[in-house]
């Protein structure tokens, strides 16, 4: 099975280099053993762009589709044999990004 493992930024968080050298020893480990997929971070969501191509309507927003204080500031796609060990690995996940993570299965 695999999961989407998002974690979650308010923004206020200090970009603290022990936490990048966390973050990448964990990777290492998901790597090792078997359960990374692909992760990745992303731009800050004032450098999104939305778009509306609904019945050919050629929209572009620039900005995030939702404006609130928490965005997504990158993720995780894991490969576990149950949500049980998903959970275990975003836990741990959280613990090295200092952030809280969300928790979805992939379809």
């Amino acid at each position: 099975m695999q999961f989407l493992v998002s974690v979650i930024a308010n923004g206020r968080e200090v970009d603290d280099p022990s936490v990048r050298q966390a973050i990448s020893a964990f990777n290492q480990r998901l790597q090792a053993a078997g359960h990374r997929v692909f992760a990745g971070g992303l731009a800050a969501p004032d450098e999104a762009i939305v778009l509306d191509n609904r019945a050919a309507a050629g929209l572009s927003i620039p900005g995030p589709f939702v404006r609130t204080d928490e965005f997504v500031a990158g993720f995780w796609i894991l490969e576990a044999d149950s949500l049980d060990v998903a959970l275990a690995l975003a836990a741990e996940g959280s613990l090295h990004c200092n952030r809280r993570v969300e928790v979805r299965p992939l379809l």
